[in-house]
């Protein structure tokens, strides 16, 4: 299979904001589209947690991508017209530099030697990267989940980074459960004695770890609606059950362990570390000096100077609720800012603009339509 992946070499050294520098590093990157004459026809995305940058099949990759509904010609976000930028997350095992990828300084993978990453140096690479391919101002920045924070933290270091901005199910801070879900998949992965204290190979992988880490996360994901509509309590046939008196005896179970065995080997335990605590440490209030975190919110968006945005929150979010996606609409209006705010009751969840691509794309296409 080809690979449309091209990689950006980041300027050197690339400073972290906790501290710490980066020396060449890259950011793991794919396209689809023309960048006009103009330049100004750039649409960049920004994943959540695990995701490529592999958002829809191009000319170099014809498998489908993470959002292949959304992204392409005739599409949503419509190729035709837009040059499409898809950027893997700094911190990301998935091309990326990262906890898993070579310390330049030692021949080894960093692991824990990584420096401490922040969602504002996810956010400052993708600008850099926009810069590096000559494009001064975005048409549209796009932010999903984990994604969503970071563009927000590259808006408030980088004013002016974009006309427009779509912010899906995403929001300015981690209200207290998202952090405490997150902080006990960290728990999960770093209990695990393969951990390690980061020190893992594929011999001596944290597989339990992973496997529980990421069904909180699976569970967090989707709606306690969607459970009931799809699994119900249907029990597993005697023969599809363990030996095991305390294994599976439901479906809901079967279906959490073949999700975790999916994902566990293709995404490495520090990136995931790195990451989920870089999503509970973002906090837009930093910016925005005012003692009062709302308040402080609304003027770190007022600095951002974008013109239009379109804010999408589900109604059965449960890590991102539908209340903080109404409250950022509402600050980003009150900032002067030309704002549409789309709220969708998909029993999906948290997933939904992974899921019902069809309500996500038709509200995402109206708003480009009209740049």
């Amino acid at each position: 299979m080809a690979d449309a992946r091209q990689y950006f070499d980041l300027p050197s050294p690339f400073a972290m904001k906790r501290g710490g520098e980066l020396r060449d590093a890259r950011l793991a990157y794919e396209t689809w589209g023309s960048l006009n004459a103009a330049r100004d026809n750039a649409v960049l995305i920004m994943t959540g947690l695990s995701p490529s940058a592999h958002a829809a099949r191009n000319a170099g990759d014809d498998s489908p991508g993470w959002w292949e509904d959304i992204v392409g010609p005739g599409k949503a976000i419509d190729t035709r017209r837009w040059y499409v930028i898809c950027a893997n997350s700094l911190g990301s095992c998935k091309g990326s530099s990262g906890p898993a990828s070579i310390n330049p300084a030692t021949g080894a993978p960093w692991r824990l030697a990584f420096p401490d990453l922040s969602l504002e140096d996810v956010g400052n690479a993708s600008h850099a990267l926009a810069r590096g391919l000559g494009i001064e101002r975005l048409a549209a920045l796009v932010g999903c989940s984990m994604g969503g924070m970071a563009a927000l933290g590259a808006l408030a270091c980088h004013p002016g980074f974009t006309r427009a901005h779509i912010s899906v199910c995403t929001a300015p801070r981690a209200q207290p459960f998202a952090i405490a879900i997150r902080s006990l998949q960290r728990e999960a992965i770093r209990l695990d004695p393969n951990w390690n204290e980061g020190e893992y190979d594929d011999a001596h992988y944290p597989e339990t770890g992973m496997n529980i880490a990421r069904k909180l996360g699976v569970i967090t994901y989707r709606s306690a609606m969607e459970w009931r509509g799809r699994f119900g309590r249907i029990r597993l046939e005697p023969d599809e059950r363990s030996e095991d008196p305390f294994g599976a005896e439901f479906q809901i179970e079967s279906y959490l362990n073949a999700h975790a065995r999916r994902f566990t080997r293709s995404f490495d335990p520090n990136c995931y570390l790195y990451l989920s605590r870089a999503s509970d440490w973002f906090d837009l209030a930093e910016y925005g000096g005012a003692p009062d975190p709302a308040t402080a919110v609304r003027n770190a968006l007022s600095k951002m100077q974008v013109e239009r945005a379109l804010v999408i929150g589900v109604e059965t979010d449960i890590l991102f609720p539908l209340e903080q996606q109404q409250q950022l609409a509402e600050d980003l209006r009150a900032t002067g800012t030309d704002t549409t705010f789309v709220g969708l009751d998909s029993p999906q969840g948290h997933d939904a603009f992974l899921v019902d691509t069809g309500r996500f794309g038709a509200a995402i296409g109206a708003f480009l339509r009209d740049l």
